[in-house]
């Protein structure tokens, strides 16, 4: 009973971190409201994040393309680890390139053009 509170509570105070924007940093919401608008500005060469949203793209592909089922039904661990590493490296990428993208916005907002 002890280890489900505590789990409980490790779970809980992990998911108020991610709404809040825990240590400064933008929250959740935020991030994800950010990607359309990153990947907008990157299309039209505003942004330099195009390769980084293209890896991120080719990941989320890789994770949900049902030809990574082959290497899961005969590798077993072998096969859901590959999808546990990129996933956790999308993860990684997203909350990296999004913080980065919306330190660059903020940047847009001062520059004034006469």
């Amino acid at each position: 009973m002890a280890k489900t509170l505590k789990r409980t509570a490790a779970f809980t105070a992990l998911a108020k971190a991610l709404m809040s924007g825990a240590r400064g940093g933008p929250s959740l919401s935020t991030r994800i409201a950010a990607i359309p608008r990153m990947m907008k500005a990157s299309t039209r060469g505003q942004y330099d994040g195009g390769l980084r949203l293209a890896m991120m793209a080719a990941a989320t592909a890789y994770v949900l393309s049902p030809i990574d089922v082959i290497p899961e039904a005969f590798l077993l661990i072998v096969g859901l680890a590959d999808d546990a590493v990129m996933v956790a490296w999308l993860a990684g990428a997203v909350l990296a390139e999004t913080e980065r993208f919306l330190e660059w916005e903020r940047g847009q907002d001062r520059i004034v053009v006469p």
